[in-house]
């Protein structure tokens, strides 16, 4: 058995995103098939427990395509200047800075696996904060500066946007919060919490626009159920 969390977006609550987590039989073995086996029996668990209908699975294991071109590996932005494409985790790798390098812009325009597998993200010491086209982020709220490059891609494919009507929850089977802090599936929850309050427009308008309502609203993180990260100070 494993348990993974289901991310609900939420309209009407003090909490832009409820998470829930959800025992279910897992299937081992890396193949993808194995893995969406794992989706079925997670999305199974979920429903009959009442915690939502018509969940999606947002990784590169979805069997179904939107939610495979809504993973972070996937879902690109084109520039306005040049038109070059570049992932959601490419611009989240290439963005960090640390105490004794980075940010390593060169990886911004690469594949995203490389990207994230880069030996210099993992050689250059303590990681202190994000820049991003000249614009610099801070580590708090933790999850603020991906969940914004996030929500930015995201709102530029209208058909994703479009797509997402259909579905009430949002998961990623290959997210373990116990490793990671950053989950594609939760800043899609996100994404459709603020559109269905009429916050996304102003939410991307800029960085403080978007801290400034993250932080009236506790958010309720990656990393457990229904606990609140702690507002920006």
């Amino acid at each position: 058995m494993a348990d993974r969390p289901v991310f609900i977006p939420s309209f009407d609550s003090d909490l832009f995103v409820i998470t829930k987590y959800v025992e279910f039989q897992w299937h081992a073995g890396m193949a993808a098939s194995q893995r969406r086996k794992c989706v079925a029996e997670l999305h199974e668990s979920a429903k009959k427990k009442g915690i939502c209908r018509f969940p999606l699975e947002v990784s590169s294991k979805s069997i179904i395509e939107l939610g495979s071109q809504l993973s972070a590996f996937n879902l690109t932005v084109k520039t306005s200047k040049h038109q070059k494409k570049f992932t959601v985790e490419s611009a989240y790798q290439s963005s960090k800075k640390f105490e004794n390098g980075g940010p390593y812009i060169d990886l911004l325009f690469g594949p995203s696996l490389a990207a994230k597998k880069d030996e210099r993200l993992k050689t250059s010491g303590r990681l202190v904060e994000f820049s991003f086209f000249g614009e610099t982020w801070p580590l708090e709220p933790q999850t603020a500066f991906y969940d914004w490059l996030y929500l930015n891609a995201l709102q530029k494919n209208r058909q994703a946007v479009t797509g997402l009507d259909e579905f009430d929850a949002f998961t990623d089977i290959e997210f373990n919060p116990k490793k990671s802090i950053n989950c594609q599936a939760y800043s899609v929850a996100l994404f459709k919490s603020l559109l269905g309050r009429g916050l996304l427009k102003d939410a991307l308008d800029s960085k403080d626009a978007f801290l400034n309502i993250m932080r009236d609203v506790p958010t309720n993180n990656a990393l457990g159920n229904e606990a609140l990260q702690p507002k920006l100070i």
